[in-house]
């Protein structure tokens, strides 16, 4: 059964249900992905490497996965999660105690940030989340200096048909109930694996990407084909 919601309704339904599984959020993410999405990050991060003086911006920060591993990059700049859900922000800051990082509430689609005040961005399974994809992108591009840099971390199907299968049959059957023997929400865990099935595969995901705002984008692909990490530089 779906259980995902509309486009003009998609805003209000992820932010109550992240606020719902804000306190458990990490344990599950590490359990759905094995732990492997900490390694995917710190790829991610590794090919934008930041300078020791950029500032840099996570979008849909989350409990700030991101923030962690590009504070040590930028012991002369800052960085800055920005997420919607407040609840989730909270449940990570306690890792967070550093003068070089900050957190805001904000939109994806209106970052509440000056024109060109970025040097990166990064952004880890968040534009699946939004009801306008190539607007994320935009906004991303707007905040970011010409020439700054973007790391996207997204879902994506595996190529290979039996790994295909056996990746959703994990993600549709098995986590939903992982989620609820552990107490945690399992309808918010049945929406995840079903928006990844409806999000736009790596190679069109590339094409909106460029279409707004960026330029040299690529992308390679971790986790057997389960997720990719795109990279670009924003319009001079």
């Amino acid at each position: 059964m779906s259980v995902l919601p509309p486009d003009d309704d998609k805003a209000r339904y992820v932010a109550q249900m992240f606020a719902r599984i804000a306190p458990g959020y990490d344990r599950m993410n590490r359990l759905m992905t094995f732990g492997l999405d900490r390694g995917w990050r710190a790829a991610a991060v590794s090919a934008i490497a930041p300078p020791h003086d950029a500032r840099v911006l996570d979008v849909g920060t989350g409990t700030g996965d991101f923030v962690a591993l590009l504070t040590p990059w930028v012991p002369q700049g800052l960085v800055v999660g920005v997420d919607f859900t407040v609840p989730m922000m909270h449940a990570g800051r306690w890792r967070h105690v550093d003068r070089r990082s900050q957190f805001v509430a904000g939109d994806a689609l209106r970052l509440p940030f000056a024109d060109a005040r970025f040097d990166a961005v990064t952004t880890g399974f968040t534009v699946r989340n939004v009801s306008d994809i190539a607007a994320a992108f935009a906004e991303m591009a707007r905040v970011t200096r010409p020439g700054g840099v973007l790391a996207c971390l997204e879902v994506a199907r595996p190529q290979q048909a039996l790994v295909r299968l056996g990746h959703r049959w994990y993600f549709e059957i098995v986590v939903p109930q992982v989620a609820r023997a552990l107490g945690a929400d399992p309808t918010a865990y049945t929406y995840l694996p079903q928006s990844a099935r409806r999000f736009p595969a790596p190679e069109r995901l590339a094409e909106l990407i460029a279409d707004n705002g960026w330029s040299h984008v690529h992308y390679w692909r971790v986790g057997s084909g389960a997720a990719a990490i795109h990279v670009a530089r924003r319009h001079a």
